[in-house]
């Protein structure tokens, strides 16, 4: 039964996480187009700065721990699979802290990207997702 809950704690970790870092970077692309000290900007500060501390992180954090005491409960950890998944899930944490740093570049009206880059990189946490549910749901090694 522990690992029932486990599993399922760590899907909703997981989901809440992936909304967070596909809506951050969304909210960037509108940020930058934002003339700085506006009231757009200032909003968009907001936004950012609240999404970040009470999802994101949170969220992350919970995927970590549930997602271990997960492999660690399904005696996993000389699997393949899980190996590459979490070589996948530390790349999505350092997307993470990229987002954390460009969320401090905008509180002090430092960013010197373009939206278009912001929508370009809005890409990564989909694609690294991808992998990761392959991994999990097909276990290919």
């Amino acid at each position: 039964m522990l690992y029932l809950w486990l599993k399922a704690l760590h899907i909703i970790a997981v989901i809440s996480w992936m909304a967070a870092l596909l809506y951050l970077p969304r909210l960037f692309v509108y940020h930058a187009d934002a003339k700085a000290g506006s009231e757009a900007s200032e909003t968009f500060k907001t936004m950012e700065r609240k999404l970040l501390t009470f999802i994101a992180n949170p969220a992350s954090i919970a995927t970590w721990v549930f997602g271990l005491w997960l492999a660690t409960e399904m005696g996993a950890w000389s699997q393949g699979w899980l190996h590459a998944k979490l070589t996948l899930v530390v790349l999505l944490t350092g997307y993470h802290h990229f987002c954390m740093a460009t969320v401090k570049r905008f509180a002090r009206d430092a960013n010197a990207r373009p939206a278009r880059f912001y929508r370009m990189v809005n890409e990564i946490p989909a694609v690294i997702m991808v992998g990761i549910v392959i991994l999990v749901v097909v276990k290919p090694f």
